[in-house]
C-alpha cells in the first residue's frame, strides 16, 4: 500500500489584491479597539494570518515523498522569467510557473497513493487544497482526505493521532504541540533548526528565495516520516 508524506507552504496576497469591502471585513474587529496603537497590532497580526487562509492566500510550495521507497519531489513556485535547477537525489526540486502548476503536479502524482500522512493535515494543509484548487477550477484527484476524523487511513493526520484525537483538550496531558515541539522531544532533528519556520514564507518569496522555501517544506516532510514511524512503531491501534 502506497503511502504519501506531504507538505504545503503558503503565501498571503498583496492587501492590495483585495477590494475594499473585503479588506473592511478582514479587519473589523482592529477598527473596534479603542487605541490606535491596539488597532495597529491587531492589523499586523491579521496581516500575519492572512497567509494561513485559501481565500487571502496561495499555495507556493509541496513537498512530498513516498514513505517506501524514500524518494519525493519538491514542487515550487518562482519568479517569472526564473529558472532553478531540477537536481537532487532522492528529492527531486521541481521548479513551477504559478500555483495551477504545483497543484496540477500534486494532484496527479496523489492518484499514485492509497494513504497519506500529514502533521495537521486534516485542519490546514487539505481543506487549503481543496479550496485553492475549485478557486482555480483545477481537478481534485482525491477527494477522501477529509472523511471521518476518527481514523488513520486514508489519511494519518498525526496530529490528531498524537492528541488522540483531542482527548484532553487544550491543556490536559495529551495536549497538542507544534510538529518543532514534537520532533526535539522524540529526538527527531526539527526542520526548523537551521532558521527559517512557515512564518518566514513571505519575506522569502519576496526575497526570491525560492529554494530555501522549498528546501524547508522537504525538511518538514522528512521529520513528519519519522514521526509517522514512531506513531507507527509504538502508539498506532491505541483506542
Amino acid at each position: 500500500m502506497a503511502i504519501l508524506v506531504f507538505d504545503i507552504e503558503t503565501s498571503a496576497f498583496a492587501a492590495d489584491t483585495l477590494d475594499t469591502v473585503q479588506l473592511e471585513y478582514l479587519f473589523r474587529d482592529a477598527e473596534r479597539l479603542p487605541t490606535e496603537d491596539e488597532r495597529a497590532l491587531r492589523r499586523q497580526e491579521l496581516t500575519r494570518q492572512m497567509s494561513l487562509w485559501p481565500l487571502t492566500a496561495r499555495v507556493v510550495c509541496v513537498a512530498m515523498l513516498n514513505l517506501d521507497s524514500q524518494r519525493g519531489q519538491v514542487l515550487y513556485q518562482i519568479g517569472p522569467g526564473e529558472t532553478e535547477g531540477a537536481s537532487g537525489d532522492p528529492v527531486r526540486y521541481v521548479p513551477c510557473a504559478d500555483e495551477a502548476a504545483i497543484l496540477t503536479a500534486f494532484w496527479r502524482a496523489a492518484l499514485r497513493f492509497n494513504r497519506v500522512v500529514t502533521f495537521n493535515g486534516r485542519g490546514f494543509d487539505v481543506p487549503f487544497l481543496y479550496l485553492r484548487s475549485a478557486l482555480l477550477d483545477l481537478p481534485i484527484s482525491r477527494k477522501d482526505w477529509l472523511g471521518y476524523r476518527f481514523q488513520s487511513e486514508p489519511h494519518c493526520d498525526l496530529a490528531e493521532q498524537l492528541t488522540f484525537y483531542g482527548v484532553s483538550g487544550r491543556e490536559g496531558a495529551a495536549r497538542r504541540f507544534n510538529l518543532d515541539f514534537y520532533c526535539r522531544a522524540f529526538g527527531i532533528e526539527s526542520p526548523k533548526r537551521q532558521g527559517v519556520t512557515g512564518m518566514d514564507v513571505d519575506r522569502l518569496m519576496s526575497e526570491g528565495r525560492y529554494r530555501d522555501i522549498a528546501e524547508y517544506c522537504a525538511r518538514d516532510v522528512e521529520a513528519t516520516a519519522q514521526l509517522y514511524r514512531v506513531w507507527q512503531q509504538r502508539l498506532s491501534g491505541i483506542r
